[in-house]
């Protein structure tokens, strides 16, 4: 087989030929820039060598960090929740920042938990990385009948619809439709999850309209439990309040979870500005008065 050769820094890539007599001997392009003798098909192995090279070079290093660190070694599926966790969140906040360099790198050190939970299994005997990637790809092509078999779906309603009820039906759940929720959800995210598969069932408003009468009225018991001073009634009341608005921006193709994260961020640079600016003339925000307060709120307002 003939090799490729690149400049120095450049990859070399062995056991490319496209057959063609003097055409494929040596060759100085980039990694995008190969002769028109490069097919689509070739390139794309080339892509997928580097992927495959790529996870064993992943897998090698964790069966060496598990074997010689002291700190992987004592490291167990309960010790590595919390930082699962820690590291989601992580990659949430880039994803929200939309920075491709962060979640690069979140992708990467959730991967490596992936990687780590598959190992701890592999040792106890229960399963391992292979097992953990053919189940992802079996369920993959269970739950998309519309493309591996011939069940039609044609928006992705109709397909959210089938895969809860493959899904339900799968796992046999005593539970029903809402067993697969996880328990340990934030209620934001929980809530959302919740009114989606209630809707893959069928049970939902009509006309997303419709749901403003229920906010309305949640609305109005909240107003109702605030004059009769009975707390424990007013918040769940306020949860009820909640529980519509969040199934509302559901409804509106809004996800609740990102728009308040967005609005976190929005507050907090403004209260920001606002410490700066008060800072900058020797005060504190409590030194300032709420009309001051304002004025400086305004300003970080027009210069967003």
């Amino acid at each position: 087989m003939q090799s490729y050769y690149f400049p120095p820094n450049v990859l070399t890539l062995q056991g490319i030929n496209c057959g063609r007599a003097g055409c494929c001997g040596r060759a100085t392009r980039r990694l995008g820039q190969f002769a028109p003798c490069m097919t689509a098909e070739k390139t794309n192995r080339i892509m997928e060598d580097k992927r495959l090279e790529a996870t064993a070079r992943l897998l090698d290093v964790m069966t060496t960090l598990r074997r010689e660190c002291p700190w992987d070694r004592e490291q167990t599926f309960d010790s590595l929740r919390s930082n699962t966790i820690e590291e989601t969140y992580e990659l949430a906040d880039a994803i929200t920042d939309h920075n491709m360099e962060g979640i690069k790198e979140e992708l990467g050190d959730l991967l490596l938990h992936v990687v780590f939970y598959s190992k701890l299994g592999e040792e106890a005997g229960a399963f391992d990385y292979a097992d953990v990637a053919n189940a992802l790809c079996d369920k993959l092509v269970y739950r998309h009948p519309h493309v591996y078999g011939d069940i039609h779906a044609n928006t992705p309603d109709q397909v959210k619809e089938n895969w809860e009820a493959l899904k339900l039906r799968k796992k046999n759940r005593k539970s029903g439709t809402l067993g697969g929720v996880p328990r340990s959800l934030p209620a934001l995210v929980k809530a959302f999850r919740v009114g989606e598969k209630a809707a893959a069932t069928g049970f939902d408003w009509q006309k997303r309209e419709d749901v403003w009468d229920k906010v309305k009225e949640e609305t109005a018991e909240v107003e109702a439990e605030m004059r009769s001073g009975d707390k424990a009634n007013l918040e769940a009341e306020f949860g009820d309040l909640f529980f519509a608005l969040v199934n509302a921006a559901r409804l509106y193709g809004v996800d609740p979870e990102s728009a308040l994260e967005r609005t976190n961020k929005k507050f907090i640079r403004r209260f920001n500005y606002m410490e700066e600016q008060a800072a900058a003339q020797g005060n504190s925000l409590h030194d300032l008065s709420l009309g001051e307060m304002e004025a400086l709120w305004q300003e970080a307002k027009k210069g967003e």
